[in-house]
């Protein structure tokens, strides 16, 4: 009588559906690309002068072409690669507070680290006589830091330490206390309001490449520090205890996955301003596409957060024309429906 054979179970189901699941990522990105080629050229295209795209090829492919098209888009140049590089650095940013603190609302302007960049900047402006990007940069960085650890040791207190709920009351609670202070500093003094009021709106049309040149370095280690983080944050989703129990080190995760947050929101806002709403509103988009596992949505945020501010600025250019409206307003009226829409969803208590 012949032994019965063994039959296991086919996993050529399982390994086609991770297979699609891993195309449609991918092609996903490609999309964004295509996305972040597209409004690149919308971006450097549209202006108090509209070009077409033989002088944008003629601008960037011939140096002897000096008409005003081409050197309304050389001029455009420094403003878009600010754009792509600012909401990139904030997109991800948002991904990694969200990540850190499993707070759905968690973003740069929402738990306070925006407001505390204002405040040190402000202080350097009203007191020190600061007025550049460099001397911007350490100060952004400082009170985004401060800003962020104060949040969150506020939120830690108490029983069941630091939750989505107490996280948000906390940032709220502080967002409104720094932005006093802010208000305290710059009202007496028309010297200091001057330089912050354009500073404090958040925009990109400052753009210049000396200023992006100080704060590349700062974004460039932020993304690696964040982007090494995505496996720590697939971990912290499953609960500290049962991160702990699979062997992480969960502080120094944590630690570091914070670090490169806030180097990204201190260095974008040290040079574009306080940018509201991209940080919140780029991570719960990549999440509707890729699911919840970081090493998605990490990438996803980078492209989408480029996309949707560059995006912001070129409507912010097409409205009102020739004049044009600072990209902080419209990403805070794109962004304003989306938190409401947010907080609404009660399944979203936490990641």
């Amino acid at each position: 009588m012949a032994a019965p054979s063994h039959v296991e179970t086919p996993a050529g189901p399982s390994r086609s559906r991770s297979a699609s699941r891993r195309r449609r990522r991918v092609l996903g990105l490609l999309g964004c690309l295509v996305g972040l080629v597209a409004v690149t050229i919308l971006s450097v295209a549209i202006g108090s002068r509209e070009v077409s795209l033989e002088e944008i090829l003629r601008a960037f492919f011939d140096p002897s072409a000096t008409g005003l098209a081409e050197e309304a888009v050389r001029a455009r140049v420094p403003r878009t690669v600010l754009g792509l590089l600012v909401g990139a650095a904030l997109g991800l940013s948002g991904a990694i507070m969200q990540g850190v603190t499993r707070n759905p609302l968690a973003d740069p302007g929402i738990l306070g680290v925006n407001t505390g960049a204002s405040l040190f900047v402000v202080t350097g402006i009203a007191f020190f006589g600061m007025t550049t990007v460099t001397d911007y940069i350490w100060l952004a960085l400082a009170g985004a830091a401060a800003s962020a650890v104060f949040v969150y040791t506020v939120g830690s207190l108490g029983r069941g330490g630091a939750t989505p709920l107490k996280l948000a009351l906390a940032g709220a609670a502080t967002t409104a206390a720094l932005s006093s202070l802010v208000s305290a500093i710059v009202l007496p003094r028309v010297d200091a309001l001057q330089v912050f009021r354009f500073w404090q709106i958040g925009g990109i049309g400052g753009a210049t490449w000396d200023a992006m040149g100080t704060v590349l370095p700062f974004l460039a280690v932020g993304a690696a520090l964040s982007l090494f983080s995505a496996r720590s944050l697939d971990a912290l989703a499953l609960g500290d205890e049962l991160a702990t129990g699979l062997g992480g080190r969960i502080k120094t995760a944590r630690a570091v996955a914070a670090l490169g947050g806030v180097l990204l929101c201190g260095a974008a806002t040290a040079v574009a301003g306080p940018i509201g709403f991209i940080g919140l509103v780029v991570p719960h988009f990549a999440r509707m596409l890729v699911g919840s596992d970081y090493r998605w949505i990490l990438p996803y945020s980078v492209g989408f957060g480029g996309l949707l501010l560059l995006l912001a600025d070129v409507v912010g250019r097409v409205v009102t024309r020739p004049s044009d409206i600072e990209v902080g307003i419209i990403t805070a009226l794109i962004g304003a429906p989306v938190f409401i829409a947010v907080v609404r969803r009660q399944k979203l208590k936490e990641l």
